[in-house]
């Protein structure tokens, strides 16, 4: 009997433990849900006057750039310089043999002093010609008197009808030579304007020669920079061929197409004098926007700016990142493009440490003191003192609970240049 209680007892001895360690056990803290916050960096709003930018990208290029052509045919005879070389105004670039320029001048030259002398032979002639002709006339009066006289003698029968008609043709002759001296002066206008005019065409043809042989030997018009040479001493080269290039680097330019919706404000400022500065943002050339194209495309309209200062590594062709000065905004704030949410979108931090929405209206960009590009706002409804966290949340919403990290950090961010 006792064999068969026994499991019996011991199955009620472990169902009497399990129960009474239940009764006995410590009973657990009650879980109290926490909400989370997300760690973020802030800074303090601060409006001022603020100088937004705005980001080009042009090509440099050289408007006083001088191409040489040759003159004639001929063969190269130097060529001093070298591509890329700098050079001094007034400095030899290249010239042709004088054996090719020389002969057409000397042909011109000769042909404008054979015109010259038939001008002088005409004028000697038509002199003569009035002095003959002086003389011709008393031939014929003295020819006259002597057909009188000899139709008297005829009608007195003391001479024959051959010696009146001798003395006719005599008067015919002595006529016909004043006449043909006359036709002789009477055309001397004529002759001497055709000569006049051959003698102007053949100075013409000299002074292209002349002109011919001075651009042979080409001197630097100013000091500057050698470039696209095309030739080597020795080479023959035809009229109008390419020889070289030059060009001043102090009056290079950057031509970058600006947006149209930025065209009426540029405009307007260039109207009233304004001065705005670019600066490179890959080196520390500066350039002043001189003026706008005169012709646009779909793409915007080219924005014209010089170099100031020293070119220092710029060569034409080059592609050149600029930040332009746009016309100063005033009650503006600076913040990094971390900061904004969307294209318009701030979150203030208010006392609770949850974020509350602001839009903003973009103005453009600006740069901060350490050169880096910076958003530039006005915002909707946010005092100037108030914090906004710069650190971009992808899941920013009204309400979020955040906390700043590094307050003192954050309290002293460097602010934009205004």
């Amino acid at each position: 009997m006792l064999k068969r209680l026994l499991p019996v007892l011991i199955l009620a001895i472990g169902v009497a433990g399990f129960v009474a360690l239940r009764l006995t056990r410590p009973e657990p803290d009650e879980a109290v849900p926490q909400e989370r916050s997300w760690r973020v960096e802030a800074m303090t709003v601060a409006y001022a006057e603020q100088v937004p930018v705005l980001p080009l990208f042009g090509e440099v290029v050289a408007p006083d750039r001088v191409s040489l052509v040759a003159p004639m045919v001929g063969r190269i005879a130097e060529r001093p310089v070298r591509e890329g070389q700098r050079v001094a105004a007034g400095t030899l670039l290249v010239a042709l043999e004088e054996a090719d320029v020389l002969p057409p001048l000397r042909q011109a030259e000769a042909e404008v002093a054979d015109i010259a002398a038939q001008i002088a032979n005409e004028r000697i002639r038509h002199a003569n010609d009035r002095d003959a002709l002086a003389r011709e006339r008393d031939i014929v009066t003295n020819a006259q008197r002597q057909l009188e006289r000899t139709r008297s003698l005829v009608e007195r029968n003391l001479a024959s009808s051959a010696d009146l008609d001798n003395a006719s043709d005599t008067l015919a002759r002595a006529r016909l030579t004043v006449a043909t001296r006359e036709g002789a002066i009477a055309e001397h206008p004529a002759r001497l304007q055709s000569l006049e005019a051959r003698l102007a065409r053949a100075e013409a043809v000299r002074e292209a020669a002349q002109r011919d042989v001075l651009r042979s030997r080409v001197g630097a018009p100013f000091e500057g920079i050698v470039t696209g040479v095309r030739v080597a001493p020795g080479d023959q080269v035809g009229a109008g061929a390419a020889l070289l290039s030059f060009y001043s680097p102090e009056r290079l330019e950057v031509h970058a197409r600006v947006p149209q919706g930025y065209l009426a404000e540029l405009g307007a400022w260039l109207a009233q004098g304004e001065a705005l500065t670019a600066v490179s943002m890959e080196s520390d050339h500066y350039f002043r926007l001189q003026r706008l194209a005169g012709e646009s495309d779909p793409g915007g309209t080219e924005a014209i700016l010089a170099l100031e200062g020293e070119a220092a590594g710029l060569r034409p062709g080059a592609l050149v990142p600029l930040l332009l000065q746009r016309p100063t905004v005033a009650e503006a704030v600076a913040v990094p493009f971390s900061a904004l949410h969307g294209s318009d979108m701030l979150y203030r931090i208010d006392d609770e440490s949850r974020l509350r929405r602001h839009r903003v209206t973009r103005l453009g960009e600006t740069l901060a003191a350490d050169g880096q590009r910076w958003a530039l706002v006005r915002p909707e409804g946010l005092a100037a003192g108030e914090r906004i966290i710069v650190t971009h949340l992808p899941n920013a919403m009204q309400g979020l609970r955040v906390e700043v990290a590094e307050p003192e950090q954050a309290a002293a961010m460097t602010e934009p240049q205004p």
